[in-house]
């Protein structure tokens, strides 16, 4: 593990004065790496923090997450714990459950940094990993970008300093050192991309070739240094950048793949494509370039657009998150995304009509597990006086711009909507006469 520290002044992975936020699962690499970083801190001159992350996936995320306060109690070291909704994020976004929890996960890390809380964000990615991520990129058919391996350093944020040891040395100074770690259940589940290479594939390439490991991160290593020297002999200033535009000339792929496909991925790391794109994909943009066709267009994952405009090709991302939103029901203000303020307030009875801006409804009618989201696939409507509709028709028939519609705020339990913010109020939480208090909402836009 000492070896740590050598990579760490290698790569300038660490300032003095700086605070280096660890994140921690509880599992034992993670716990190794945020001990050996505490045990030297005074010696890097940091600080040292835990940010642990629950993804609301498994039973036992709650005793891992006391797990985690406990250690770092003990330890001295402050700890940051959060909650995402992963299974929402996988719904909401038609994304599988391990990219919607590293999405969220790395939504946190953005916004600790963001808010100056910490520096950087140390990961306990090690030499097994790092093999395991270059074999799975091999098989979705990258290209050099993704025979490199993960990178000591990504974004000036992320921080790999356990990349040159292997598995066997944590778990040999999580021995020395008593640690405790929690083992996380879902690493047995193989439905995962990551648990299939790892439990499956490399466990019987191991079997074969027990070097295996340490031959694949010195591939990496060799196809790095390959790649930062074509780079650097490429004039990526041909590449005209305008905010989520990039124009590149077609010139470009009269030339060699090595050429063009640096160009390329260049152009799309420009405007935020950092992901899914595969050698087929490269292809299929050169084939774009080298064709007579003008203004001939295709589109890539993630909504990017790359058209033929002359002798250039324009790469374009369209890609428009969609906004999230998931809480209870209280008298609150919250504020939707495109929409404006919501206020709910609780009002007597007898002032409903007061306020034509307003709506009011029975907050006591409101199953207890509804929360307030955006619209979803399958939602339905009761009007008012009976009858109830899909969700999209009460828009329409309400003349609700189609680009405002994934914007309004709905409460709602499963596919029952009871209030559209700002639009109408179901049948079943109507206002009765005998009850004394409802609950009034006006929107601020």
């Amino acid at each position: 593990m000492e070896k740590i520290l050598g990579f760490i002044k290698k790569h300038k992975l660490i300032k003095a004065g700086e605070v280096i936020g660890v994140g921690l699962s509880g599992g034992v690499d993670s716990m190794s790496l945020l001990h050996f970083l505490n045990a030297h801190k005074h010696e890097l001159d940091i600080d040292v923090v835990a940010i642990h992350i629950n993804h609301g996936i498994r039973e036992e995320s709650d005793d891992e997450a006391r797990f985690v306060l406990q250690k770092c109690k003990e330890m001295g070291i402050r700890v940051y714990k959060f909650s995402i909704d992963a299974p929402k994020i996988s719904k909401d976004k038609n994304i599988s459950m391990e990219t919607a929890a590293r999405e969220g996960r790395y939504g946190v890390f953005e916004a600790l940094v963001r808010k100056d809380i910490v520096d950087k964000i140390a990961l306990a990615h090690h030499q097994s990993d790092q093999a395991e991520t270059i074999l799975m990129h091999i098989f979705r058919g990258c290209g050099v970008a993704g025979a490199r391996g993960m990178e000591p350093v990504r974004d000036k944020i992320y921080i790999r300093p356990m990349l040159p040891v292997s598995k066997q040395e944590i778990m040999e100074y999580s021995s020395i050192n008593n640690l405790e770690f929690v083992e996380d259940s879902s690493n047995k589940d193989n439905a995962y991309s990551r648990n299939y290479v790892r439990n499956v594939i490399m466990r019987d390439i191991l079997r074969k070739w027990p070097n295996a490991i340490e031959a694949i991160n010195n591939f990496a290593t060799t196809v790095s240094e390959d790649d930062d020297y074509v780079k650097k002999n490429l004039d990526f200033n041909s590449l005209l950048i305008d905010g989520k535009i990039v124009q590149m000339p077609c010139s470009f792929f009269y030339d060699s793949s090595a050429i063009y496909s640096r160009m390329v991925f260049k152009a799309l790391a420009a405007i935020g494509a950092k992901k899914d794109i595969e050698r087929k994909h490269i292809e299929m943009i050169r084939e774009l370039a080298t064709s007579l066709e003008n203004g001939k267009k295709i589109k890539l994952p993630f909504d990017i657009v790359v058209s033929k405009e002359y002798d250039y090709l324009t790469f374009e991302n369209n890609y428009i998150e969609k906004p999230r939103l998931y809480k209870q029901l209280k008298c609150e203000e919250f504020t939707a995304v495109n929409f404006g303020k919501v206020v709910v307030k609780r009002v007597k009875a007898d002032t409903i009509n007061q306020d034509e801006n307003a709506l009011y409804f029975d907050y006591r009618k409101v199953p207890k597990t509804a929360r307030w989201r955006y619209r979803e696939d399958g939602d339905v409507f009761e009007k008012f006086g009976g009858g109830t509709k899909k969700l999209k028709s009460v828009l329409i028939d309400k003349k609700i711009p189609v680009r405002l519609r994934d914007y309004i705020p709905v409460l709602a339990d499963e596919n029952e909507v009871y209030v559209i913010a700002g639009v109408g109020i179901s049948e079943k939480v109507r206002v009765d006469a005998d009850v004394p208090t409802c609950y009034k909402i006006v929107v601020e836009k």
